[in-house]
């Protein structure tokens, strides 16, 4: 039985000493659990690894990885999600070697973006499972890298083998880069930043000095998935529970079923699952859960929508959730992943903002019920860094409540981008002496806009991502909860505003949106879809849109971290997948 008080953390500096140290010291506590769902209502197969049994896979794995490549080679996950996954990633590290965390060929729709990271990275081997063997070998061809098939390894691979214990500054893995606004890229994590990393988030969600259990069902290739259920657990020592994406996204109630059965759970989810469980859990699922045991939901969709948590909980108070738990947060991939946090058992912090001032820079206050009110979430403040607001094209430091780009300072930011260095992401100063003087050292620039109001750092876009009309700056996904609140038959969170080329030099505005799964497009009255889109962003935006284009579910395209990809339907638009490249020009008249 495990004891609910977990041990003391040693300081340690790397992940794989870490492992170490709790197979020594607390060998049969549980360290890593897969609920594996393998029927359409399974309640879930628990397959788990102590840390004795974990240090073994992972000194196996290791000692096979060395073999196969030098210090410094990059290895690549092609792990489906589970303990093999977690054992694959951290025995590359105890090898000396560079993780690269990726995914299955059999990802719908990322075939080109993994063949396109494992030619940048240069891998040198692969690791997957039998379970995904021959898909990888037909993806990687007969001149692919080498294969290493983690399950197939012995445990006695190590026999005399020793580890070296790593450098805390070298390199341990590349997280690439979802690629929502540009093509991916890889940045260099090193070991001292993922451990610093987790233990900012530990602090900052009370994992640090209380018993919790790690639940979550996002993608270990991805920046939060990686930090969240593998990083803390191993630092803290406490016990991860993990399940796969899509068992999530087949039914819902899982996910929640998870966290019920394991006490005081923290797990992470973006925006549109909180609105998912609401549509989709059903009375009968909810008739015996309870989530009064839920220390932290953490909601790291950026900007976070104070409606989506007061859907959830209205949704789930009747199984005891507290109000406190939603955790609005922000962070990103160069920061290894958390930057800021609100904090658990505090009220959500929610700022109702005048949308003009807001397009001018300026954060001022306006009444919630204004029509022409933007509602944001306070995203907490940071723990163990520092954030900055700058402007982006005078890089002057600015005052509370004024709109710029979000620096970041602190250890736990990467060392740039794989073969491009630093740069001017990484290390970035003030312009002016005085600010300089008061804020040294390289900042991270985060190319995210937003602003500090009362103390919580307030996320308002993407930099790359404003749409700019006649001098107005308008950000997109305001524009797109407007149409998306417009007709019931807009798919929520499953569209894209952009801008795109028109007459004069100017830009004109379009919206690419997928239609609910429960309406059926041929049934569907799309000229009316249409107007009341129209009409709504016109009211509340003072914006045309040139056209509003509905299309089946699924169309969308969506980066391999879930969000939708503006800049991948802006470029199929104007290649004319949605119906020609024209449109546009053609219905610009009729906004």
């Amino acid at each position: 039985m495990d004891s609910r008080r977990p041990p003391l953390a040693p300081v340690c500096p790397t992940l794989p000493e870490f492992v170490r140290h709790w197979a020594e010291t607390t060998p049969d506590r549980r360290a890593f659990t897969f609920v594996e769902h393998p029927a359409p209502h399974s309640r879930g197969v628990h397959r788990t690894l102590t840390w004795r049994r974990l240090d073994a896979r992972v000194r196996a794995l290791a000692a096979r990885l060395a073999g196969e490549a030098g210090p410094g080679d990059r290895v690549a996950l092609l792990c489906p999600q589970g303990t093999e996954y977690v054992t694959a990633f951290l025995a590359a590290l105890t090898a000396g070697l560079v993780a690269v965390p990726l995914y299955p060929p059999g990802l719908p729709g990322h075939a080109d973006r993994l063949a396109g990271v494992l030619a940048d990275a240069r891998v040198s081997v692969v690791v997957t499972t039998g379970q995904a063997l021959d898909e990888v070998r037909d993806f990687l061809g007969a001149d692919g890298p080498r294969i290493v098939v983690a399950d197939e390894v012995p445990d006695d691979a190590a026999r005399d083998w020793r580890p070296v214990a790593p450098d805390p500054g070298a390199t341990a893995y590349l997280q690439y880069t979802s690629g929502s606004t540009r093509a991916p890229a890889g940045v260099e994590i090193s070991h001292a930043n993922v451990v610093a990393n987790a233990r900012q988030a530990l602090t900052a969600y009370g994992a640090d000095t209380r018993p919790v259990t790690c639940v979550g069902w996002l993608p270990l290739y991805h920046d939060m998935g990686l930090v969240l259920s593998v990083a803390a657990p191993v630092v803290r020592g406490l016990l991860s529970v993990l399940m796969d994406p899509a068992a999530f996204l087949h039914e819902p109630v899982r996910w929640l079923r998870l966290l019920a059965a394991h006490p005081n759970a923290v797990s992470a989810a973006p925006n549109f699952a909180y609105d998912y469980c609401v549509a989709t859990v059903t009375a009968e699922q909810k008739e015996g859960l309870r989530l009064d045991g839920v220390t932290a939901l953490i909601n790291g969709s950026e900007p976070v929508r104070p409606g989506t948590a007061d859907r959830f909980h209205a949704a789930f108070a009747g199984q005891g959730l507290a109000p406190g738990t939603h955790c609005p947060s922000y962070g990103l991939a160069e920061a290894t992943v958390f930057v800021c946090a609100a904090r658990p058992g505090e009220p959500l912090r929610r700022f109702a903002l005048d949308r003009d001032a807001l397009a001018a820079g300026k954060a001022l206050s306006a009444r919630p019920d204004d029509p022409r009110a933007v509602l944001l979430a306070g995203c907490g403040t940071p723990a163990g860094q520092r954030v900055r607001i700058a402007d982006p094209v005078t890089r002057a430091l600015l005052s509370e409540g004024e709109v710029g780009e979000i620096w970041v300072q602190g250890p736990n930011v990467g060392r740039g981008y794989w073969d491009r260095g630093p740069g001017d992401v990484f290390g970035a100063g003030f312009a002016d002496a005085a600010d300089a003087a008061a804020a040294p050292g390289g900042w991270l620039r985060t190319g995210d806009l937003g602003t500090v109001l009362e103390g919580q750092l307030v996320v308002t876009g993407r930099l790359k991502d404003l749409i700019i009309v006649d001098g107005r700056n308008h950000y997109p996904q305001d524009v797109e909860a407007t149409a998306q609140d417009a007709h019931e038959a807009v798919r929520r969170d499953r569209l894209a505003a952009f801008a795109v080329p028109g007459g004069a030099g100017g830009e004109r505005v379009v919206v690419v949106a997928e239609h609910a799964r429960t309406a059926c497009l041929a049934a569907l009255d799309v000229p009316a879809v249409v107007r009341a889109v129209r009409g709504a962003v016109s009211a509340r935006h003072g914006l045309r849109l040139a056209d509003v284009v509905l299309v089946p579910p699924g169309t969308v395209p969506r980066t391999s971290s879930g969000k939708v990809s503006r800049a991948l339907t802006r470029a199929r638009y104007l290649e004319g997948a949605y119906g020609g490249q024209d449109r546009a020009a053609a219905t610009g008249a009729a906004g």
